[in-house]
């Protein structure tokens, strides 16, 4: 790494001569990033000269990085850190006169191990301020402290430090420069068809503090809404670029429901084909149900919510403020209102039991919803980032082996080894079955599940209940970076 005043001279940047900024994405669940989008509206504002890469569409141009003046790596989940950290020696290697940034929810519970492997800024929250003064403080050839001396710092602290949460003005994402809206995951359509995907976000952070969570170590129970007329110009210019479904990525949409359904009507009213999911919690989708039949006619074929388990005591442990019942209950709520129910799922924790694992497996099934969860959702197993609320419990505190800088993670082992048995079985039964239905495979972790137990399968249910629209690339974010992935440097 080389910095101000070591290594290769850095090329001179007058006024003439925009200051060069790559923003990189190594991976956002098969979507259009919108955090590199919304980077590059305001250091485009700024003045800078910037070029988006986006990892999991591309591979990395040699020649784009060579004489970058700063490279911002956006985290937007543990996959993408997983892939950054092993990567992060070969952008050195290509940008030589660089200095280097990591921005987005993983970044800040992750500094140490970052700055270690040569980033100076690590950034989390509303990034984007202190992201535009970290690129002045490297385009005038000063750290920090000399950016903010002449006008465009961060304040006392430095623009390269931490977590900030002090309200933004925001801007409409710039996403020129990034793969067409086609080249990214589709929607699949149970008939067959398949639909174009646009990615908006209406707020930012989240009031809740699920333990579990990766944002509350970030947004400790707040969130940020983004201005009605910034989101329908960014949907409306996806929907000019093709896009004919918008996926809204905030954590959770009810977390300001009036917000939220003032969005939905006004892009209705003016793009009337257009259709959208979003993700609710159970908790919200019960409290809030008269705005339910809204979001179904404004065009809402399905809400994914974090069920994550079917044990009271479980879900207990992770804050989540609902009940297996009130889950239940959202599941009749869903079908009577018309939309799709896509719940999410930690099939595997501390405290799972075998015979837990599999009762998670016959709810699954006798409510209907086997075709509604990703494979992958059937062998999730429980990440403990650093700054995870999951800490604050004595159990967890006793069970965790030391912090592994390289997984992101505290590793956990389970009291009872058949289960991390079970789990690695599944892991390899989905990694396996990737042409198989949902039902196929479900079917085998229902014998897997038994088996474990030292019981027989019993025959399932005949109605496994009916497909649901989808994306293509399933939500989750935990996952192994895999060698495709990481070829992209």
């Amino acid at each position: 790494m080389y910095h101000a005043g070591e290594g290769p001279p850095a090329p001179a940047y007058g006024p003439d001569a925009p200051f060069p900024v790559v923003l990189v994405s190594p991976y956002e669940l098969g979507r259009q990033p919108f955090g590199l989008a919304e980077a590059a509206a305001w250091l485009r504002d700024a003045g800078f000269a910037v070029r988006c890469v986006d990892l999991s569409r591309e591979r990395l141009d040699p020649g784009a990085l060579h004489d970058a003046g700063l490279v911002a790596v956006h985290l937007a989940m543990h996959t993408a850190g997983r892939i950054a950290a092993a990567a992060f020696g070969r952008l050195r290697e290509l940008a030589p006169r660089a200095r280097l940034a990591v921005f987005g929810l993983y970044a800040p519970v992750n500094d140490a191990y970052f700055r270690e492997l040569g980033a100076e800024a690590v950034l989390g929250g509303e990034v984007e301020p202190a992201l535009v003064a970290f690129a002045q403080a490297c385009r005038y050839g000063t750290g920090p402290e000399g950016a903010a001396e002449a006008g465009r710092g961060g304040g006392e602290r430095g623009p390269e430090q931490g977590v900030r949460l002090d309200k933004i003005e925001f801007r409409v994402p710039d996403r020129s420069g990034l793969p067409p809206l086609p080249s990214y995951a589709r929607l699949e359509l149970p008939d067959g068809g398949e639909r174009i995907v646009g990615f908006a976000e209406a707020s930012r952070g989240c009031k809740h503090l699920c333990r579990h969570c990766p944002i509350v170590p970030v947004y400790d129970g707040r969130f940020r809404v983004v201005p009605r007329e910034v989101v329908l110009a960014d949907i409306r210019q996806q929907v000019a670029a093709g896009a004919e479904h918008v996926s809204f990525g905030d954590p959770d949409f009810f977390n300001g429901p009036t917000h939220a359904l003032r969005i939905v009507e006004a892009m209705h009213a003016e793009h009337p084909r257009l259709t959208f999911d979003a993700t609710i919690k159970v908790e919200h989708l019960l409290r809030h149900r008269p705005h339910l039949p809204p979001l179904r006619d404004a065009g809402c074929l399905f809400i994914t919510s974090a069920v994550e388990a079917v044990d009271d005591g479980l879900l207990a442990r992770l804050r989540k403020n609902h009940t297996t019942a009130d889950f239940e209950t959202a599941v009749t709520l869903m079908r009577e209102v018309g939309i799709a129910l896509a719940p999410t799922f930690v099939a595997f924790t501390p405290w799972t039991t075998l015979a837990g694992y599999r009762d998670l497996l016959e709810r699954i099934a006798t409510l209907g919803l086997v075709a509604s969860v990703p494979p992958v959702q059937l062998s999730i197993r429980l990440l403990i980032p650093d700054g995870s609320r999951l800490l604050e419990l004595p159990d967890v505190r006793e069970l965790v082996d030391p912090f592994d800088r390289s997984l992101l993670g505290w590793p956990w082992r389970h009291p009872d080894p058949r289960v991390d048995r079970l789990q690695a079985r599944i892991a390899d039964l989905v990694e396996s079955a990737s042409e198989q239905s949902r039902e196929e495979t479900f079917a085998g972790a229902w014998r897997l599940a038994h088996a474990a137990l030292g019981e027989s399968a019993p025959i399932l249910p005949r109605d496994l209940g009916d497909a649901i629209p989808r994306h293509s690339e399933p939500w989750y974010c935990c996952a192994e970076p895999t060698g495709e992935q990481l070829a992209g440097f």
